[in-house]
């Protein structure tokens, strides 16, 4: 078995053995295989694509790539994936929920990517906050909190790591197999015994079209339900920020609020509907109850707590989390041009204009400014009335909050009074 047997058969149409898969992967995690012929396979794959059983087969072969964690607690260990939009602090609210009606999250999550924002980046605006822990301290903080969300380490789906760089650099991240695989690939390597998809859809998404978001949504779940793991998706609305709030620190402060009961909305909603899908499918009873009691008794926060200090954060960040997160030196609020209802926001312009202001990266080896983003962005239906705020900037300097502001302008549409879409379009599986 080479590289060259592989890539010959994807480009001959043929379907690749499921050893060879095997042997790719391998190859990948080893440096066996080279870029460029990292390069040949992912194009054959995005070009030719794969059949079910092969794109399950390469999922497996990529989770076992490397260490496959293993765990002997006495609850279900559960997690959940953002395909990513703006605004999308759920991972922060979900996770500490979770661990508080009785479950386990180790949640291995990721960095921002375009005009999304990333669960490790949030986290970073926590002073102290390690979120790469060795494993022996991932372990003690996901047994004694219920939950630890940390990047993968090197030793999780370095075969996945290694694709995902070529990929970036040939145009071939948008294949649907490559996608899931990915995804799972580092889930499925947490030793997962169930897993929530949220498939996000609209102008603050990756996905634009409902049929573009099932496709995704059929195939993880297919995916990893063959792969051994029960799995859930939810096809959910994008077509405005989840939270109020776009920005590192910003959307932390968001999901402190939903869990120490000063706010609800769609964070709140979103939290309820996919926590109780695992929570429904861990064979918990009164599962929407539960997550409920949890964040309104308190019970999530203090499990929040544990986390944050298990992993190297204040000791009383739940007491008085506003006094630990950065602020920004300019903070401003955008005036609306014209009186009316919000008709429509494009949600990737004001995802990129998070990015302009720092709280994103343009090149792997960006900065980002954790205080900066936009706080207070007015909701899908609601009425404005002439120089009333459409949204806070929070910035560097005076510059970049006036670009931001001309930016948000031109994003939020007024006119006639809309009704948002439903949150949830969706469920699959």
């Amino acid at each position: 078995m080479d590289a060259r047997t592989v890539i010959a058969a994807l480009r001959r149409g043929e379907e690749p053995a499921t050893e060879g898969l095997r042997w790719f992967a391998r190859g990948l995690a080893d440096g066996r295989v080279s870029d460029a012929q990292a390069g040949a396979f992912a194009m054959g794959i995005c070009l030719r694509g794969l059949t079910e059983e092969n794109r399950v087969a390469l999922t497996l072969a990529m989770r076992d790539s490397g260490h496959v964690m293993r765990w002997d607690l006495d609850g279900p260990v559960v997690d959940k994936h953002s395909t990513g939009g703006i605004g999308d602090c759920v991972s922060l609210v979900l996770a500490p929920a979770l661990a508080a009606c009785g479950c386990y999250v180790p949640m291995i999550s990721g960095r921002g990517l375009g005009h999304t924002g990333g669960t490790l980046d949030k986290l970073d605006a926590i002073p102290g906050y390690v979120v790469a822990p060795d494993e022996a301290r991932f372990d003690r903080v996901v047994r004694e909190a219920g939950c630890a969300i940390v990047s993968a380490s090197a030793e999780i789906a370095p075969a996945d790591r290694r694709l995902y760089a070529v990929r970036d650099v040939t145009a071939t991240v948008e294949s649907l197999d490559l996608i899931t695989s990915s995804i799972l690939a580092k889930k499925l390597a947490a030793g997962l015994e169930g897993l929530v998809l949220d498939v996000k859809v609209g102008s603050g998404a990756f996905m634009k079209t409902d049929a573009e978001a099932r496709r995704l949504a059929e195939a993880l779940v297919s995916t990893a339900n063959a792969a051994g793991c029960p799995t859930t998706a939810f096809v959910t609305d994008m077509n405005q920020p989840i939270a109020p709030a776009l920005g590192n620190a910003l959307e932390v402060d968001a999901a402190m609020g939903v869990l120490t009961g000063r706010d609800k909305g769609p964070l709140f909603d979103l939290t309820l509907a996919l926590g109780a899908a695992l929570l429904e499918g861990a064979g918990f009873d009164r599962p929407e109850a539960r997550l409920r009691e949890a964040l309104e008794s308190g019970a999530a926060a203090e499990r929040m707590g544990r986390m944050v200090y298990g992993l190297g954060g204040p000791v009383e960040f739940v007491e008085t989390w506003g006094r630990f997160l950065p602020e920004a030196t300019v903070i401003r609020e955008v005036p609306a041009p014209e009186a009316g209802h919000v008709a429509a926001i494009d949600g990737e312009a004001l995802g990129l204009a998070v990015v302009r202001l720092g709280g994103g990266r343009t090149v792997e080896t960006d900065m980002i400014d954790p205080a900066v983003g936009l706080s207070d962005v007015v909701r899908l239906g609601e009425r404005v009335e002439k120089g009333a705020p459409l949204a806070r900037v929070h910035a560097a300097r005076e510059d970049q909050a006036d670009a931001a502001a001309r930016v948000v302008q031109a994003a939020i549409t007024l006119g006639e009074a809309a009704k948002p879409g439903p949150l949830v379009r969706e469920r699959v599986g």
